[in-house]
């Protein structure tokens, strides 16, 4: 059995997830409270200052973490049925129709707080839902060959980059969703905004599942973790010769600064829409030596574990909270720049961040619980 298996959890992936959760936090209070100076993607370097740029920088590793600790976490509930394939399958199918009817809904009216909407926001949840859908089926390959696959749409969907289908034309809409963020227009004023096309967290969640291989009970825990550090460092060098050298990976190329902050801003400034391969080089790599450290022990940060071990519940709880507390903001002190309020400094993001954080701890820490000890199979969705 792994290292630190708590009540049939991996405490390390747990943290993990709590902890990218809690940076994607981050971002979404610069969202509400600090929209008046807007990033880009990739960020201008040169009109972006450099705590409100590594502050959005944090948030990149989140997606991409996530998304490769749900593939693992698909191998692991397979695993625990007589038939891990066809239970992975199945579990995969319903919870990804379930994401992207949730994202549809109760997540798009979390953002807009507006019936009938007139952006339907196809962003990380439904990129999710729709990965599970496409790994539900693609894991009934042979291992080798999945893995194949995931590291071709991972490394290769960049070389589609230049394809682009135009509007009203009949590969418009599954582009769209693929490969090309773009507005579709759904007829009767509403139109959806594909924010996360979907072709490279297909590869990424495939990839998760692979890696879930590692947790096997005749995997050694040392040799997992040198896996994880070996995998880590490799896709961090990966990361650092393609962009250095400008190969392959990402059209921006980065530029010489006036110093050598603003120099390493350009260097890092990668594109997450879609994610280029030097995106995801950089977040996963980080994203696996950070898994290797957290399975040698946890220390303080076990305590992430509980947003970890109820996502779905932390994330829309989360997104309410937000608007709810922006809303109040707006009526008690009013409209500054650009007719939002905002704070002033970057150090308040996290601030509140962090209050945030206490405050969604209990509610999470209950559900979490709940979901431990109930026999309900529609929890397993949160």
């Amino acid at each position: 059995m792994p290292d630190g298996l708590v009540s049939g959890r991996i405490l390390a992936i747990d943290v993990l997830r709590g902890l990218v959760m809690a940076l994607m936090l981050v971002d979404h209070v610069r969202e509400y409270f600090y929209l008046h100076l807007q990033v880009a993607d990739p960020m201008d370097v040169a009109g972006t200052a450099p705590a409100l740029f590594f502050t959005r920088l944090t948030s990149h590793v989140c997606a991409p973490v996530f998304v490769f600790l749900t593939g693992i976490g698909a191998w692991l509930y397979g695993h625990k049925h007589v038939a891990p394939r066809r239970a992975a399958s199945a579990y995969l199918f319903k919870r990804g129709v379930f994401l992207v009817l949730l994202e549809l809904s109760v997540v798009n009216f979390a953002w807009t707080f507006s019936l009938p909407p007139q952006m339907i926001y196809l962003q990380v949840i439904w990129a999710i839902g729709l990965s599970m859908i496409a790994l539900s089926a693609l894991l009934w390959l042979p291992w080798p060959a999945l893995l194949a696959v995931a590291i071709g749409i991972i490394a290769g969907h960049n070389a589609l980059d230049g394809l682009h289908v135009a509007a009203g034309d009949a590969g418009f809409v599954p582009w769209a969703i693929l490969h090309d963020r773009s507005i579709i227009d759904l007829g009767a004023g509403l139109r959806a905004r594909t924010s996360y096309p979907v072709l490279p967290w297909i590869g990424v969640i495939a990839l998760g599942y692979v890696a879930g291989r590692l947790y096997q009970r005749d995997v050694a825990p040392e040799r997992r973790r040198r896996v994880w550090w070996l995998a880590g460092a490799g896709a961090l060098l990966g990361f650092v010769v393609l962009r250095a050298t400008g190969a392959y990976g990402q059209a921006a190329l980065w530029q010489p600064g006036q110093d050598p902050l603003e120099t390493l801003m350009s260097f890092v400034n990668v594109t997450k829409y879609p994610p280029s391969l030097l995106f995801l080089l950089l977040t996963l790599g980080v994203g696996l030596l950070a898994l290797a450290r957290l399975e040698r022990g946890t220390g303080r940060l076990a305590v992430l574990a509980q947003f970890g071990r109820a996502p779905m519940f932390f994330y829309i709880l989360h997104l309410y909270v937000l608007h709810l507390l922006y809303l109040a903001a707006l009526t008690l002190w009013g409209s500054g720049d650009g007719g939002r309020f905002s704070v002033g400094h970057v150090w308040q993001i996290w601030a509140l961040a962090v209050a945030l954080l206490a405050l969604l701890y209990l509610p999470c820490r209950a559900f979490a619980n709940y979901k431990r000890n109930s026999r309900k199979a529609w929890l397993s969705y949160f």
